[in-house]
């Protein structure tokens, strides 16, 4: 029996969900606005939870390629320098988990999941289509892009992203809030780095009101750099990937180890991005309705505190494509496929969403709060920065 899945959305959610829908069995056509394929940001951390989803798809190759596999995550303090707990990674966490810990630059794990969508003979990738707006029935999904004829399907996915029309349209509740943090991000070429700032780690640095994470991409060849800072967007400044400098945040680590003050001061080519996200999914209504569902940041936004944004999309699409193979059976109808699927992925992704807000609280303390978490993570360690319940409990890859 043959469905049809329509996507709006080309990112990394969308491409994803491309992928998974295809090896279910399915027939992809995925609509998206851009004229070419192409994905802006920086570097994106993966847990084994999201590589094990990606070796599942045939992308261990793929991903090694690319990605760097740093040994060891490190949290130091962003006033003292002093190292306050560490985390093995490689091997270790291979063992414990059966994959291990990546980063990535954001450009290269898409380029990888939209090779592998146009190695399927069964999707087709339309640019220039943004979805306009959409209908269903009890049979059908019915979608309306920006040219075109209205096209349907058995199920549409929405993988548009934050601003998400298809939530829009789906819930109508409202847009992503403000959550009045920053983040400047940078890449740079290790080689162009003095020796001593050079590192193949995770490191997390914890300030008053600031935090600074780092690791290295491309292999290790580049390293990726951001600081994420309490505040707003100056008047007249664009919040959406705006041309920043190593000058603007020097006052916000004025305060700061020379270490890291030499770090910033080194990177270049810094862009600003303004943080959006949602409140914690209240419940399973909130990744999908009748035959359209919702993955990603269209369903559950969430700050970047647990470094799990992308990798929860990847998932997603994992338990995607396991309930979209279960569809074919014509004794399973697709709105209760689609339900299943909203039921076996919002709690989990409710609680990474609050896990990252409670992180963020902690990693920008001051005060006593400051001193207690410090105190915790130097007696701590590893038990503290391990996450067996996020780690070990990813779904297959169908």
């Amino acid at each position: 029996m043959s469905r049809q899945a329509l996507i709006a959305g080309g990112g990394i959610g969308g491409l994803a969900a491309a992928l998974a829908a295809s090896r279910a069995g399915w027939d992809v056509r995925l609509f998206e606005r851009a004229p070419v394929f192409s994905e802006v940001g920086a570097g994106i951390q993966l847990g084994p939870n999201v590589v094990k989803v990606l070796q599942g798809w045939g992308l261990a190759d793929a991903l090694a390629g690319v990605a760097a596999f740093p040994e060891r995550l490190q949290v130091r303090s962003a006033v003292s320098g002093q190292t306050l707990g560490e985390l093995p990674l490689g091997e270790t966490m291979a063992r414990r988990y059966g994959a291990p810990y990546a980063t990535v630059h954001r450009a290269d794990l898409h380029g990888l999941l939209l090779k592998a969508a146009q190695q399927q003979t069964d999707v087709r990738l339309h640019l220039e289509r943004p979805l306009q707006s959409f209908s269903q029935t009890a049979e059908v999904v019915t979608v309306q892009t920006a040219s075109g004829p209205a096209i349907e399907g058995d199920a549409l996915i929405g993988a548009d992203g934050l601003w998400s029309r298809v939530r829009q349209q789906l819930l109508g509740d409202g847009l992503p809030r403000h959550g009045g943090h920053l983040a400047y991000r940078a890449l740079l070429p290790q080689s162009r780095l003095p020796e001593r700032l050079r590192t193949q780690h995770v490191t997390a640095w914890l300030g008053p009101r600031m935090h600074v994470v780092q690791y290295p991409v491309r292999g290790g060849d580049w390293l990726n750099l951001v600081v994420i800072v309490q505040g707003e967007v100056a008047d007249g400044v664009d919040p959406w990937n705006h041309t920043a400098s190593a000058a603007e945040l020097a006052p916000t680590v004025a305060g700061c180890c020379t270490a890291l003050q030499d770090m910033v001061q080194a990177m270049t080519g810094w862009q600003l991005w303004a943080l959006c996200d949602r409140p914690p999914m209240q419940g399973p209504h909130q990744h999908a309705l009748g035959r359209v569902a919702l993955l990603g940041d269209a369903a559950h936004p969430m700050r970047p505190y647990l470094a799990q944004g992308a990798g929860m999309a990847i998932e997603d699409a994992a338990e995607l494509g396991h309930v979209l193979a279960q569809a074919l059976d014509p004794a399973f109808d697709v709105p209760v496929m689609l339900q299943r699927y909203a039921l076996n992925r919002w709690q989990r992704n409710a609680r990474v969403q609050a896990r990252a807000l409670r992180n963020g609280q902690i990693f920008h303390a001051d005060g006593l709060l400051r001193w207690g978490r410090d105190a915790s993570l130097r007696l701590l360690g590893a038990r503290l920065l391990d996450l067996p319940w996020l780690y070990g409990a990813a779904p297959k890859a169908s």
